[in-house]
């Protein structure tokens, strides 16, 4: 097991208490983004306890999004929050399921590793999961190392990492290790209305007694909290007042690092750790007037999503975010109208979209949803309305036109029809294609004034791609032009394509979605927005 000495590097855990989904991503992310902007350097880490080795294989509906890191690994979405928030891109490093923990140790010992010896829960497992964190601080020795514990305390699953974890905070020493519980506050409206912590209280208590104390409560709610909510909650769980913070409802995300900051989360977090805290360094003032900005924006625009898992919006959680953050830039909020792509036919297509000033057909899966997605492409092309399509929406632009301009009524993607005479998009090599990949642009296009630059890296997850050149040549015949381009086992694989002739007209093989931060919005989003805007407020004068 692979140990640090210097103990440079300060580690915050934080759990989460009585159930799921209360925002423990965007929690760990506001703390991570405060420090950052204190003058740190900050690394991440998110443990998982399903047993998948990665979410790769996983249903969108059943765990939302699986966010591609640059060095391609396929991860949980809540490491796109943490690279948005701290504008760092993360690595395979940065998430670990009980599923990857377990196949590792099962490999070592079918290869004969352990020498024989029974592997068991303690010390192989726990030990595997503190290398995890000791990979981490020895590879990237940054100020603060912010671990996520995925999951609910007291679950099963989360077991063997808790376990791992109580060991990991004595070897490494207490001092060193700051933990915190994020807990929700119930409120029981439908009777008395009167707040209750007996929750929090127990989830507390399950912490401790599985060797864990918090040293800070976070209490996400819904509702102004009152001050003897605090003093109830500091006698029942022994945290002191002033280490007990709120998490309140916001209408902005990226507001709750301001919240954080207002009550002085960083003061608690630098006095644990018997650190100086330097006001020179401190850079928050600028978050803060960015915030401000945008909480000031009054213009509005509506695009349609068209999407196969439009049930579970977590499933485009970084598409979500990217179109809010390019609307920021032009200085519009920008509203996005689910529709669910079986929904769609011939006849109801102008009704749906009607309102809106844009349609973006994203990325995804199979054969369902393919044939209506289709017709809102084409809807689109044929009354030039602002549209976007990206992996699965690109491909689909493709099948598109090669149906209805040039003729090929059997045109399709062997992922939907491997008997298809006219294979517009074909399988590459069977293996995904993941992570950074080059593209190189074609001059003078849309695609380069864009980008502005004859290369640029991007972020993918498709198995399936354009890349035969007599597909391309017919396809630039009728005004679909291939103007960007990459490479994977010797193919040349098409990565955008437009039509100059439409007002916005465009689709990117990659996921620009996966690159864009709050200071930092590939520039194919704020395009396609402030298209959509101008459309909009066209139609609506």
């Amino acid at each position: 097991m692979q140990k640090e000495n210097n103990k440079k590097t300060k580690v915050i855990l934080v759990f989460g208490g009585v159930y799921s989904s209360l925002g423990k991503g965007v929690a760990v992310s506001s703390i991570a983004k405060i420090l950052k902007n204190l003058g740190n350097e900050i690394s991440m880490l998110k443990f998982d306890p399903y047993l998948n080795v990665d979410p790769g294989n996983m249903a969108p509906g059943q765990h939302g999004e699986v966010y591609v890191t640059k060095d391609g690994a396929q991860t949980d979405l809540d490491l796109g929050n943490y690279e948005r928030y701290i504008e760092k891109e993360l690595t395979q490093a940065s998430n670990v399921t009980s599923g990857r923990i377990y196949n590792e140790i099962i490999k070592r010992e079918r290869e004969g590793n352990y020498g024989g010896k029974t592997v068991q829960i303690i010390p192989h497992v726990t030990n595997a999961i503190k290398d995890k964190i000791y990979h981490l601080i020895n590879t990237e020795s940054p100020n603060f190392l912010v671990i996520e514990i995925g999951g609910t305390v007291g679950d099963m699953e989360s077991a063997p990492f808790i376990e791992a974890l109580s060991q990991f905070i004595i070897e490494y020493g207490e001092q060193n290790v700051l933990t915190i519980l994020l807990s929700p506050l119930i409120s029981l409206n439908s009777t008395s209305g009167e707040v209750k912590t007996k929750p929090t209280q127990h989830s507390v208590k399950e912490l401790r007694s599985l060797g864990i104390t918090p040293n800070l409560l976070i209490l996400r709610t819904g509702f102004p909290v009152e001050k003897s909510t605090i003093v109830k909650l500091s006698l029942n769980c022994h945290i002191p007042e002033n280490k007990i913070f709120i998490s309140s409802d916001v209408k902005i995300v990226y507001e709750v690092p301001v919240k954080f900051y207002e009550q002085n989360i960083h003061l608690s977090i630098y006095d644990y750790f018997g650190l100086k805290y330097d006001s020179s360094k401190n850079t928050f003032s600028n978050w803060i007037s960015y915030i401000n900005d945008i909480k000031k924006i009054e213009n509005k625009t509506k695009i349609a999503l068209v999407g196969k898992y439009t049930d579970l919006h977590d499933a485009y959680c970084s598409l979500i975010e990217a179109i809010k953050l390019a609307g920021y830039v032009i200085h519009t909020n920008v509203e996005i109208k689910w529709i669910e792509a079986e929904q769609i036919t011939k006849e109801n297509i102008s009704e749906l979209v009607k309102d809106c000033g844009g349609i973006l057909v994203p990325g995804g899966f199979g054969e369902r949803g393919i044939d209506q997605m289709l017709i809102a492409i084409k809807y689109a092309r044929e009354n030039d309305i602002p549209f976007l399509g990206i992996c699965l929406g690109m491909q689909l632009t493709c099948i598109e036109a090669a149906r209805n301009l040039l003729g090929w009524e059997n045109a399709n993607s062997t992922e939907f029809n491997l008997d298809t005479k006219k294979r517009v998009i074909d399988l590459i090599d069977g293996s995904f294609r993941l992570g950074n990949q080059t593209c190189t642009i074609k001059p003078k296009s849309i695609a380069h004034k864009l980008y502005n630059s004859q290369t640029i890296e991007q972020r993918h997850r498709h198995r399936y791609a354009l890349f035969h050149n007599d597909i391309i040549e017919s396809l630039e015949t009728v005004g679909i032009k291939s103007t960007m381009f990459g490479s994977y086992h010797e193919k040349q694989v098409v990565e955008f394509v437009e039509n100059d002739k439409l007002r916005c007209f465009i689709a990117c093989q990659y996921h620009p979605e996966f690159h864009c931060k709050p200071n930092n919005v590939d520039p194919i989003f704020t395009y396609f927005i402030e298209k959509s805007a101008k459309f909009f407020n066209e139609k609506n004068k």
